[in-house]
């Protein structure tokens, strides 16, 4: 995957690209995937009965997360195992729950988000 150097780009498409990083696990299915995936690696079958989705709703987000950097992929057999791509996202997941631990109650009742 080509790289992009954040540094030439102007604030505003920097802000865009920071702001789309997060929007990536701020679907619900996502962030259930990729909290599933911290732990260890997982097919789209297991995903499904981890998470309690469809199929499609797994497939479809791991090719979100997956085409963003989130997630990587290898085939084992028939099995194509998905698992985080960087030990940097259990930071920020980390980093996160303690946030919302000490905010919880004004994060539930924000109404403009």
């Amino acid at each position: 995957m080509r790289e992009l150097n954040t540094a030439s780009l102007d604030s505003v498409t920097q802000t865009e690209i920071y702001a789309k990083f997060f929007h990536g696990l701020s679907n619900p299915t996502r962030f259930k995937i990729v909290e599933a995936l911290l732990d260890q690696e997982m097919n789209v079958s297991q995903l499904v009965d981890a998470i309690g989705a469809s199929q499609s709703q797994v497939s479809n987000q791991l090719a979100c997360l997956k085409w963003c950097g989130y997630v990587t992929s290898r085939q084992e057999g028939k099995y194509i195992l998905y698992r985080i791509s960087d030990e940097r996202v259990r930071t920020i997941l980390q980093l996160a729950k303690e946030i919302v631990a000490d905010n919880a109650e004004h994060i539930r009742c924000c109404t403009r988000m």
